[in-house]
């Protein structure tokens, strides 16, 4: 990772994980699972962290929109995808609410820390490019 991205990662409120992230670590996460499973998996995960609240769920477009009152004010969105059976991706998307341009690394570590719960629950397949 260049110092160019980290200086962006550094001065940025935004987070999110895609495909072909130049921060390995913020790829799409592969489980072997089924898309309900995934989706009910991340629910209950989020549900037992305090002061994140599950204030949406679209089944039928694999959306979740969570909002974090602590420790700072937050919004997360999780896109869940079946890519084929028994193998789902799963993004996150993290904003946080501050008057500074900076949120000193904190959407990033809500979503490492949200990967790192997910692992352990699921069976991870791979991450970045479907998995491999």
């Amino acid at each position: 990772m260049s110092f160019i991205n980290k200086l962006k990662d550094f001065f940025s409120t935004h987070q999110e994980t895609r495909e072909n992230h130049y921060n390995p670590d913020l790829k799409s996460h592969y489980y072997k699972t089924t898309y309900k499973n995934a989706l009910q998996s991340v629910n209950s995960l989020i549900e037992q962290i305090p002061g994140m609240t599950v204030t949406s769920i679209s089944e039928e477009r694999g959306e979740m929109s969570v909002t974090i009152d602590k420790p700072r004010k937050g919004f997360l969105i999780v896109t869940v995808i079946s890519v084929r059976p028994y193998e789902t991706a799963v993004d996150f998307t993290a904003t946080t609410n501050t008057f500074l341009p900076t949120d000193f690394g904190f959407s990033k570590k809500i979503i490492l820390q949200l990967y790192k719960k997910l692992d352990e629950k699921e069976t991870l397949v791979g991450t970045g490019k479907s998995g491999r």
